[in-house]
């Protein structure tokens, strides 16, 4: 199974997430789909597998009270970086329960680092559903951003000047807040407004 799952990353590494099917796994396994299926029920089993193995390389520290907003947020990075090693992965993330014991593993380790800090348990436990679930975005968005830019998609904007251009040559009449403030809407690296988003819902549990 190891050699399943490691030949599944590689393949996303190398090519994306949307390059892997079973069939694409199959040939790189120099084995026929039946032998695979014999190892993985199907894709979505796949993806959880997939997860998992991330989920696996995070090390979670000891809750404290103290540090509780610096630890989750060393969680979220975490997760980020791992997602960003293997473009479009966390597509597999999305809409998935997970029963994974790795998947599972960070969930509890999210959860005691919340409950440790005194929140309450429902709103510990939908902090991590929104955290996870940003985290998963952030990073999907940026490989389809990537993605867009490697195919020369005309309609994306190349960077952070060709957007801030579009935006101030809005008609004003039209967009006066946007074409006034266009340098706060485009300022940033993708890592500040990651930082930005994962602390204003950090900060604002108290």
């Amino acid at each position: 199974m190891d050699h399943v799952v490691e030949t599944a990353l590689g393949i996303i590494a190398t090519e994306g997430y949307e390059a892997l099917t079973m069939r694409r796994l199959s040939a790189a396994l120099d084995t026929g789909p039946a032998s695979l299926y014999a190892h993985v029920v199907n894709k979505a089993d796949l993806d959880e597998l997939l997860i998992g193995r991330l989920c696996a390389r995070l090390t979670l520290p000891a809750p404290d009270p103290a540090s509780w907003r610096d630890q989750l947020r060393g969680v979220c990075e975490a997760l980020r970086d791992q997602y960003l090693q293997y473009p479009g992965i966390s597509r597999a993330a999305l809409a998935m329960a997970p029963t994974d014991l790795e998947a599972l593993r960070v969930s509890e380790g999210m959860l005691a680092i919340l409950l440790t800090a005194g929140i309450a348990p429902q709103r510990a436990a939908w902090t991590i559903d929104a955290l996870l679930l940003y985290v998963a975005a952030h990073c999907l968005e940026l490989s389809v951003a990537h993605r867009r830019a490697e195919d020369g998609d005309e309609v994306w904007p190349a960077d952070r000047t060709d957007l801030l251009h579009r935006l101030t040559t809005l008609p004003a009449a039209a967009f006066p807040h946007t074409t006034r403030h266009a340098a706060e809407l485009t300022t940033g690296t993708t890592r500040d407004r990651f930082d930005f988003t994962v602390g204003l819902m950090i900060n604002g549990l108290g």
